[in-house]
Formats: structure tokens, C-alpha cells, sequence
């Protein structure tokens, strides 16, 4: 009888996207991930406003969802939190096979904390969550997704991050010119040396507080940008934040220079190790790798 291994991925969005592109080496993992991708894309138009099918959401629904074969994705209806609470499709399920084991990929709204409460033994999620409710803070801050283990308490949790899928865009110093002296660069230290307002988005605060260190903060205080203006205009108005860039363009834009990228935000494999099991064990490994060498099939 072949071993099914369960893991929770997010519903929706570039974290999902991430996992599903990992696992897209063979032409038919390649189709199903396409599709699954696809379908959420479009589904993220229509929530916006931007697409109006002809088909009311359930008939779409329906559509998507072919429940008889447990190779096929399948989707769930959730109502949105913004304004209106409009109803949202997003991925809910699919089942695919390596190396004898049946990985049945599951969709839940907070994959890190489905693995914290043993719902799961390996789970997809944001490495930010790691950092805002699990790593501890220190006089020194944490730069990378290898340093992240040896700040979790074993008290308060038995999930560990196994590795980052590199779909990253990076925590960045970003500063108004004016206040860097001649000759110096934005980074940690500099922080250190400053004293004044961080601009910073307010979810953020324990995340900055471990990338930067507490050593880089005593004399800085955390300001938090408006509901209206872009986080980059209010860091260039208050003169020194932090924020997610890829590019950079956006900051640029508004005078501000980048200085060190802080730390990596992407997807991470997790584990929860007192959940381990052999068959998870072979996922896992199959999963950590950059290239999947064995063959994956629907």
C-alpha cells in the first residue's frame, strides 16, 4: 500500500507558486502545476475587478474541482477580508507520487502554525512568519535563512526550516541621502550609530528587531507609515526605513538609497521533527534539492 505524506502549502499567491514550480520537472507535474497556477491568477483578477467571466463563482467552481480523481487539483471557496468580503477560489488540493510516496499537497490559510500544532510534518510557508513568532531576538541580528534554526527554542517548538526555494525578495535598509555622512554605507552598523525614527510597517516590528539585532536599536525609534502614501514615501519622508525590495525601482523613485539587504524573504521548506516519518524523510530530500532527479508523475 503506498504511503501518503501530507503537506500544508499556502493557498494562493507567489509562496504557492514557488512550491508548485519546484516540483514542475516533468511535463505532467508541469501541466498540473500550469493549471493550478493559471486558474488562481485568474481567480485573483476577477477579485480584483479587472476580469468579469460570464460564469458565477460556483459554476467556476465546479468547473475546476474534478472530485473523482484525486490527481486533479481541487479548490475551495473562501470569503476575502477586504472591503465587500468578496469570495475568492483557492487551491485546496492535489495529490502526486515520488518514489512510491503519495505527496498530497494541502492548502491552509497559516501552513507555519498548522506544522507548530502537528497537523502536519512538512509544510511551505514564508520564512517571515518563522522570524516574527518563533526566533528569538539577540544583541545581534540574523542575515540568513541558514542562521534561523539556531534561533528557535526547542521549548517552544519542534518546527525547524529546512531550506529556502529562492523565489526572494530581501528585507533592505533604504535611506535618504541626506542623512548618510560622505563615504559611509547603509547597513547594520550605521544603525547602530543612528538615533531617531525607523520607518518600518507595523507587522514588521519583531522581524526588524531580529535581522537588525536589539544592540542596532537603542537608540531608535519605530515610526510607522500611513494608511494612504506607499511605504517607500514614508520612509523617504521619515529618512531611514525598512522595506521588501527586489529591484529596488520603487525607492529609487521616491531619492531613497538602498543599503544591506537585511534579510532574504522567500518560501521555506519546514518540518516539524517530531513528526518525522521515513516516507517524509524521502520527501523532504527530494524536495530540498535545487533539481529534482527523481522522476515525479501524476
Amino acid at each position: 500500500m503506498t504511503e501518503t505524506v501530507r503537506v500544508a502549502v499556502p493557498r494562493k499567491g507567489r509562496p504557492l507558486e514557488a512550491v508548485l514550480e519546484r516540483f514542475a520537472t516533468t511535463d505532467s507535474i508541469a501541466e498540473v502545476a500550469d493549471e493550478i497556477i493559471s486558474t488562481l491568477r485568474f481567480e485573483k483578477s476577477v477579485t480584483k475587478g479587472h476580469t468579469h467571466p460570464e460564469r458565477d463563482v460556483y459554476e467556476r467552481l465546479a468547473d475546476y474541482s474534478d472530485l473523482s480523481d484525486s490527481a486533479s487539483p481541487e479548490y475551495s471557496l473562501l470569503r476575502d477580508d477586504r472591503e465587500g468580503m468578496p469570495r475568492r477560489i483557492v487551491f485546496d488540493s492535489v495529490v502526486f507520487e515520488i518514489d512510491g510516496v503519495d505527496i498530497h499537497l494541502v492548502g491552509r490559510e497559516e501552513p507555519f502554525r498548522a506544522l507548530r500544532t502537528h497537523e502536519f510534518g512538512l509544510g511551505f510557508d514564508s520564512a517571515d512568519l518563522v522570524l516574527e513568532e518563533v526566533v528569538t531576538l539577540q544583541p545581534d541580528g540574523i542575515g540568513s535563512i541558514e542562521d534561523v534554526n539556531a534561533r528557535i527554542d526547542p521549548m517552544d517548538t519542534d518546527v525547524r526550516v529546512v531550506s529556502g526555494l529562492g523565489d526572494t525578495v530581501y528585507h533592505t535598509l533604504m535611506a535618504d541621502p541626506e542623512i548618510l555622512p560622505p563615504g559611509s554605507d547603509l547597513d547594520r552598523d550605521f544603525v547602530a550609530d543612528y538615533a531617531g525614527d525607523l520607518c518600518i510597517s507595523p507587522r514588521y516590528e519583531r522581524l526588524v528587531e531580529a535581522v537588525l539585532g536589539t544592540r542596532c536599536l537603542d537608540d531608535v525609534t519605530f515610526a510607522y507609515p500611513d494608511e494612504g502614501p506607499e511605504e517607500e514615501a514614508a520612509i523617504a519622508a521619515t529618512g531611514l526605513g525598512v522595506y521588501l525590495t527586489m529591484t529596488g525601482s520603487t525607492a529609487r523613485e521616491h531619492g531613497l538609497v538602498l543599503g544591506e539587504h537585511l534579510f532574504p524573504s522567500e518560501t521555506v521548506l519546514m518540518e516539524n521533527v517530531a513528526e518525522t516519518t521515513d516516507a517524509a524523510e524521502t520527501v523532504k530530500d527530494a524536495i530540498d534539492s535545487p533539481e529534482l532527479e527523481t522522476e515525479l508523475r501524476v
